[in-house]
């Protein structure tokens, strides 16, 4: 079995918290990327939106891109309008052979609002997710048809955050809906990621490899505190450095036969956690997982 090991540039620069890494040039994190190993990163704030300049700037650095986030709205907007949205990011995509494009329903999301705590964020029922699930798998079609597929991004402050709404989501879905699984958003969510791989597998499309601090997000008060309070307390770190098992992780994805993009991502404070120290150390612990689990792959310390 082949992996790809790429990263994501939150670890520079915070998209939603500017005040982390905001300062933080794009050559840094691409070059500090390939340094730690990485073969990929996923698409930031700050790369160019032009498919020929994205190509540029990631040649220079022996990097391709690796997928990247797409704000969909789908749970409140009319798919063909949601089809027009995302038309501009699906070309680039195309243009630069993403693997597939992140969805991540942000339609009353509060997973950027500072203000607002955990508690409060959208909860669907499950005639709800249905009625969801139905516009997602034409819309995840279209993109297939189009030359991207998709990956479908459970997040906290998402309407599409716990155990069981994954699972509600992926009954509620077609075969063109794939899924992006991510251990750490899971796991802040209370949910199981190794019982999410068995029962998912062979719908996963991508995997985050985001690691958690348990005893923070534990001591959370949700009624009161925001994901991205949870993101400055240090909620968030890669893999080797929190409380998952990532080569018991890694050996559920090899058992159903997962082939593709493994992505540390984990949104630190890169003035507390360095940017270059802290990929390397991700990449120390997960290529010490694949091995274990005997995949081959691609990405070498440059």
């Amino acid at each position: 079995m082949h992996a790809k090991l790429g990263i994501a540039p939150i670890a520079w620069s915070n998209d939603d918290l500017p005040q982390l890494g905001g300062e933080t040039p794009l050559e840094t994190c691409l070059s500090e990327s390939r340094e730690a190993g990485f073969a990929g990163v996923e698409l930031g704030g700050k790369f160019p939106r032009e498919a020929d300049a994205l190509n540029a700037v990631l040649s220079a650095h022996d990097l391709t891109l690796c997928s990247g986030w797409y704000s969909g709205t789908l749970l409140d907007n009319d798919l063909e309008a949601e089809k027009d949205q995302v038309r501009a990011q699906l070309d680039l995509f195309i243009g630069v052979n993403s693997p597939c494009l992140v969805y991540g329903e942000t339609a009353g999301t509060i997973q950027n609002i500072q203000s607002r705590p955990l508690s409060t964020r959208r909860v669907l029922d499950d005639e709800q997710i249905r009625e969801y699930g139905r516009k997602l798998t034409a819309f995840a079609e279209f993109c297939a048809e189009e030359g991207m597929p998709i990956a479908h991004h459970h997040h906290m402050g998402t309407a599409i955050e716990t155990h069981h709404e994954v699972d509600a989501l992926m009954n509620a879905t077609g075969e063109a809906v794939g899924l992006l699984f991510d251990p750490g958003h899971l796991a802040f969510a209370s949910g199981d990621p190794l019982r999410m791989v068995a029962d998912h597998g062979k719908r996963i499309r991508h995997v985050h490899t985001k690691d958690v601090r348990m005893d923070i997000i534990n001591d959370l008060d949700r009624s009161s505190e925001s994901f991205l309070d949870a993101v400055l307390k240090g909620a968030f770190t890669v893999p080797g450095d929190g409380s998952l098992d990532f080569v018991a992780i890694v050996q559920a994805l090899a058992d159903q036969s997962y082939e593709g993009w493994f992505v540390v991502e984990a949104e630190q404070d890169p003035a507390k956690a360095n940017p270059l120290e802290y990929a390397k150390i991700g990449y120390a612990a997960l290529t010490d997982a694949l091995d274990k689990a005997g995949y081959t792959y691609a990405g070498k310390a440059a």
